[in-house]
């Protein structure tokens, strides 16, 4: 048998390593774009920058060091330069991907910052592998504007993991709409009618506002609004406004709020505020063919009927009032179990006296002249 060569013998002290093989490597040196590892072959290794990480403009030297200990796959045992091209990140996906589909089999939470902004969600990065949070997953509600989520920190959980198809697809709405039912079922178990709570405005429509009381809407119908009338809700309430209501009425799992608080109540002194005989002013609110209704204060409205107007003949209230005036009436019943008030216009006329012309006394008072003189 032959002698080996030196050159032989060496090559033969070195371990062979085949592409897809796992290797363990000492960095021995360092640059902006890539990284080169002794992993105990003949020719060192390389793991380029696009290899490491995807950043695309990362300096090396800033995340790696000389000494360090790493793990890498092999991509190519000859580069065409003799060199060993080896990939950092690939084998970190793998590893990822491992834990993804660990999580996705227990179904367990997440977390991880959003990576970046996509035209239809969000992607996520858990140790290098990618998982993509469609738009729709995102929220319990419509999100118009994801870009409030970047680098943010969410949870979410896998509701599909196929990373042949290079489909993993994370789902942060289950986990919000679960949370939000805890809520509600821990909101409803104390709430009862009367009950005051602070909420915030969530939407305002034409016919009322949600008001958000902590994982539970309500409806403030637009009568519930005020003790007096409200014609447009979005000229008074603002999304994101905080507000006080009153839990008017719980049904199942709608509640009908209210801003009609007792003590507020217009109608709670009306004995003495609108008693029979006051005078008192008021605003023309509208009008029909039988008379006025005057508003006296938030949520108290009086009738002048046509015939109370004046003692001259009235055809129809809009012949000498106008919506927006303010009159001065006289308080000629009240009834306050039905909440209705009639006021008067005419009970402040002065009394018609009729003065005499010359020449035109009457039989009566000529005689009372003679007798007088």
């Amino acid at each position: 048998m032959s002698e080996l060569t030196f050159e032989q013998m060496l090559e033969e002290s070195f371990k062979t390593i085949r592409n897809g093989e796992v290797v363990d490597g000492t960095v021995i040196d360092v640059k902006p774009d890539e990284i080169i590892l002794n992993i105990g072959y003949k020719a060192d290794g390389i793991i380029t920058r696009s290899e490491y990480t995807n950043e695309a403009n990362a300096d090396l030297t800033t995340m790696v060091s000389v000494g360090d200990e790493m793990t890498a796959k092999v991509l190519k045992v000859n580069d065409g330069e003799g060199q060993v091209l080896l990939t950092y990140k690939r084998l970190a996906a793998e590893k990822g991907n491992e834990r993804l589909k660990e999580a996705y089999e227990n179904h367990e939470v997440l977390k991880a910052p959003v990576a970046q902004i996509l035209g239809g969600g969000l992607s996520v990065v858990i140790d290098e592998a990618r998982v993509f949070i469609p738009a729709s997953l995102v929220s319990d509600t419509y999100e118009k504007d994801l870009s409030k989520y970047q680098d943010q920190e969410i949870e979410f959980v896998i509701s599909e993991f196929n990373p042949r198809r290079n489909r993993v697809i994370g789902d942060r709405r289950q986990l919000l709409v679960a949370e939000r039912a805890e809520k509600q079922k821990e909101l409803f178990a104390r709430l009862q009618v009367g009950d005051r709570m602070e909420g915030t405005v969530k939407n305002v429509t034409d016919f009322g506002a949600f008001i958000d009381l902590g994982g539970v809407d309500g409806l403030l119908h637009i009568s519930e609004m005020s003790w007096g009338r409200v014609e447009n809700p979005k000229k008074v309430f603002q999304v994101g406004e905080k507000v006080e209501v009153l839990i008017k009425d719980i049904n199942d799992t709608k509640i009908a709020l209210s801003l009609k608080f007792p003590e507020t109540n217009p109608w709670a002194n009306a004995a003495d505020d609108f008693a029979v005989g006051k005078v008192i002013e008021g605003k023309v609110a509208r009008m029909t063919d039988f008379g006025a209704f005057v508003e006296l204060a938030p949520g108290v409205d009086a009738l002048l009927h046509v015939s109370q107007i004046s003692k001259a003949h009235v055809d129809k209230p809009s012949d000498v009032l106008s919506v927006g005036q303010v009159i001065t009436a006289k308080i000629v019943d009240l009834n306050e179990s039905e909440k209705k008030i009639s006021l008067s216009m005419k009970a402040l006329e002065p009394a018609n006296e009729e003065k005499a012309q010359p020449g035109t006394e009457s039989v009566e008072e000529v005689a009372e002249e003679d007798s007088a003189e």
